[in-house]
């Protein structure tokens, strides 16, 4: 409660010159004992008080200091259970203040300004920007932030993970951004740089000391806890979540990354620089930059590299989804390599695919030439790829054709119907149209097929001509030109023996 300088005096002047007791002025002032006493004790004024009335904590006080020395993060109500067990039968609410005014106060920690040279030093760290929602999976959004020390040049990328090709990735397009390398780069302890550190014994990433040889920086964990010495970076993420990030509308990735470099290179550096606020971190950038290590005349393979097992399909996982194989290589150990955009699967030195890469979730990257060389392989195939296709496509096609089955229907048939109807009425139509099939309980494709009809009808969509000959058949369909049928006739009479009842015209009588 804050007190007037008038009810300030007022509270001096009873109390001293007319003798009101402290009780007295709080009820005529309409305050509060404490607050009294308060006023009183800030002036330093004596007060007379009679001897205080014993509380029922007051016996638990040395309890409570010595275990809030001994563990002083230590909650309130874990405090007040503690407390119970020994007796004590106050209320939580009370006990939650008493303890409040018994609690150390944490020496504040005072630090120094930390001043660089140009190109000597840059901060490096990761920040969460939620999550990204791509088909079927969800994604988070990281931004991978660098910031020059001395100019406070902001260098901005988002990715989709926070791992160890995503880290150096950011890295080496900051250089490329920079036009050169600071000699030093600060960092968190992320595992990504150090995999072991005991005090200052550090134990770092084989890949990341890798990656600095080939650039010729020194990487530099800060001390653990200790999230002040990288500042800089902490400052940079604060500014880009206030001015670029909030609020900001974006279709993809590819579209964020865009907004972002346009956003460093412009707002970002266009503010005012923190040493000189005559200049701009742009103009301080530009300095900088002439002081920079010059970058290497090859650059770093950035890709990931796992070792993954081909089992008895022909495809291999990697992130959440399924990419093709040739079905020769199934069983085998291969090495996946994935960058941002495409996937390569080697056997050995020997490249044996290469797809776009996908953020979806059970998503099968095929390409047709090893599904067809599949089929060709073994005739059955077809079949399965069709399941696979309808699954992909449609998931509650999977419970259909599993309670066929248990009825005892012709799976063959019912796959090549299904894929029929999907062809012509799209995946959204016939996912709502066999779900509502199994609604009924009819896993067959006429009730699926019914199903479609009446959303039609009920669209005023117009009606689709679906073929009812299969392509083999219709190739097979030719035209067998009609002959006319007098050859046969004579045919007919030659063979025919005569009646002799017709031929006898004699009367008999």
């Amino acid at each position: 409660m804050t007190i007037s300088i008038e009810l300030r005096t007022d509270i001096l002047r009873l109390y001293q010159a007319e003798h009101w007791r402290v009780g007295t002025i709080a009820t005529q002032l309409h305050l509060h004992r404490d607050t009294v006493t308060r006023v009183l004790a800030g002036a330093c004024v004596l007060v007379l008080s009679t001897r205080p009335r014993p509380r029922q904590i007051d016996v638990y006080l040395p309890f409570i200091r010595e275990t809030l020395t001994k563990y002083p993060s230590l909650t309130a109500s874990r405090l007040h259970v503690m407390v119970q067990e020994r007796g004590y039968t106050g209320a939580g609410s009370h006990f939650r203040h008493l303890v409040a005014t018994l609690r150390p106060r944490r020496t504040p920690e005072a630090y120094l300004r930390l001043r660089t040279l140009p190109a000597e030093q840059a901060q490096v760290d990761w920040a969460h920007f939620g999550h990204l929602k791509i088909g079927r999976a969800t994604r988070a959004l990281m931004g991978f932030v660098m910031t020059l020390s001395y100019s406070r040049r902001i260098f901005l990328h988002f990715s989709l993970n926070a791992r160890m090709d995503s880290f150096l990735c950011g890295h080496g397009l900051a250089f490329e951004s920079w036009g050169g390398v600071p000699r030093v780069i600060l960092s968190d302890n992320l595992k990504s740089a150090v995999l072991e550190r005991i005090g200052d014994a550090i134990r770092f990433n084989p890949q990341y000391l890798a990656f600095a040889a080939h650039y010729r920086f020194e990487p530099r964990p800060v001390a653990v806890a200790r999230g002040n010495q990288k500042g800089r970076v902490e400052r940079s993420i604060r500014y880009i979540r206030d001015n670029f990030f909030a609020a900001r509308a974006f279709t993809d990735v590819d579209d964020l990354n865009a907004q972002a470099r346009a956003w460093a290179l412009g707002a970002a550096s266009s503010r005012l620089w923190p040493e000189d606020t005559q200049s701009t971190v742009g103009a301080a950038f530009e300095r900088e930059r002439l002081s920079l290590m010059s970058l290497p005349p090859n650059p770093y393979a950035l890709e990931e590299r796992i070792e993954v097992q081909a089992h008895k399909t022909p495809y291999v996982r990697f992130d959440l989804n399924d990419y093709s194989i040739p079905h020769t290589h199934v069983g085998r150990s291969l090495t996946v390599l994935a960058s941002a955009r495409r996937v390569r699967i080697l056997d050995g030195a020997a490249v044996l695919a290469e797809h776009s890469r996908s953020y979806d979730k059970a998503a099968q990257v095929e390409i047709a030439e090893h599904v067809q060389a599949l089929k060709e392989h073994k005739s059955r195939a077809r079949q399965h790829s069709g399941v696979d296709r309808l699954s992909q496509a449609v998931p509650a096609c999977a419970e259909l054709l599993s309670r066929a089955a248990t009825a005892g229907h012709h799976l063959a048939s019912i796959t090549r119907t299904l894929g029929e109807l999907l062809n012509h009425y799209g995946a959204a139509a016939l996912q709502a149209a066999v779900l509502e099939a199994l609604r009924r309980d009819v896993p067959h494709p006429n009730a699926v097929r019914q199903a479609l009809e009446h959303a039609r009808e009920v669209s005023r969509a117009p009606a689709l001509v679906v073929p009812q000959l299969s392509e083999r058949a219709r190739a097979l369909d030719v035209h067998v030109p009609t002959r006319g049928l007098s050859a046969y006739d004579a045919l007919q009479t030659t063979l025919t023996p005569p009646n002799p009842a017709s031929t006898n015209t004699s009367d008999p009588s």
